[in-house]
């Protein structure tokens, strides 16, 4: 009895490993015709490159290089064209065929020019997308609060310029932006981030923002901040606070001016860096207390008093501490 119980559990994995099979080359046998001809609109645009080589007229859409296709549907849900030289023009307005995209990542194309097409706007089923280490310019465009699905955006280190568009505070299901390394200016929108659905991820570093953090700011889950390298100004403390999800924290080299001294700063922190700001007051003792803590960077500002002691602090030396105002004690030298 239970060798046959045996015998037909062999016979139903093989026949269900056979169907997993045929059910994933019949994904890739498929090709909407809408999908097969924005794509090769895409490629004609971006003049028929090497890089598009297996996008041909007579195979399907769906076993081509760098697409993927919802298996049952057969549609094309993502499109991720990254790490080519050769590829050279701006974003095809073709693009916008693909009605059905969830995930749009350019990445690394460092001759791909010109501005963030209308087009894009037309995707509204998209999750995420990715313009990233290329040529583009241009401003950050508004219309991309028209993407009411988009969870996260991902525009670095291109060559963008101009302000962070507030119509981004719109988005009901936005959690993560990086823009940073570009060339924008002009201040952080505060709403921005107000409808996050979970913990928020903001990294602007190496602009020149400018203004202060909006006091909006307070009541933003924020797991991961970094504003390095702008000209940011005045109070930055509403980032803290000791039940906050904030794992990682980045001003350093702005122009913050807040008093460190009443800080509450978040339990689960890693990674912590105001270096290079006009932040007075004292370290707060809990420092020492933070378990989780492997980063820690307050010099180059105006902070007094003794160097905390005890818990994590033998992990910081020196570095970590030079050029205040007053500080004194391990590592630094000792108080008078």
């Amino acid at each position: 009895m239970m060798k046959t119980t045996t015998t037909k559990m062999r016979v139903f994995l093989v026949l269900l490993a056979a169907a997993s099979a045929a059910a994933a080359a019949a994904s890739t046998d498929r090709c909407h015709s809408g999908d097969r001809a924005a794509l090769l609109a895409i490629k004609a645009a971006l003049g028929n490159p090497y890089h598009f080589a297996s996008w041909t007229p007579d195979t399907p859409c769906c076993g081509w290089y760098d697409v993927d296709c919802d298996p049952s549907t057969g549609r094309v849900i993502g499109l991720a064209v990254f790490q080519d030289a050769n590829l050279t023009g701006a974003i095809p307005d073709a693009v916008a065929g693909l009605v059905h995209l969830q995930n749009l990542r350019l990445h690394h194309l460092p001759a791909l020019s010109g501005p963030i097409p209308p087009a894009i706007a037309k995707l509204s089923n998209l999750s995420f997308l990715t313009i990233s280490w290329t040529a583009v310019s241009g401003p950050v465009p508004s219309f991309l609060a028209a993407l009411t699905k988009l969870a996260q955006l991902d525009l670095s280190f291109n060559s963008l310029a101009g302000a962070v568009p507030a119509s981004l505070a719109a988005l009901p299901n936005l959690y993560s932006v990086d823009i940073s390394r570009n060339r924008l200016t002009g201040s952080l929108p505060p709403l921005l981030f107000a409808k996050a659905p979970q913990e928020a991820y903001l990294r602007l570093s190496h602009n020149n923002l400018s203004g202060g953090v909006p006091a909006e700011f307070a009541a933003v889950g924020f797991a991961e901040v970094d504003l390095s390298r702008n000209a940011f100004t005045g109070d930055a403390s509403a980032l803290f606070g000791r039940t906050k999800p904030l794992q990682r924290l980045d001003l350093s080299r702005n122009a913050f001016g807040f008093n460190l001294s009443g800080v509450q700063l978040p339990e689960q922190l890693y990674f912590l860096d105001v270096s290079h700001n006009d932040i007075s007051g004292g370290i707060p003792v809990q420092v020492a207390n933070l378990t989780n803590l492997q980063f820690f960077n307050v010099s180059y500002n105006r902070l007094c008093g003794e160097v905390p002691a005890g818990g994590n602090m033998a992990r910081f030396d020196a570095y970590s501490f030079q050029h205040n105002k007053c500080l004194c004690g391990t590592p630094l030298p000792p108080c008078k």
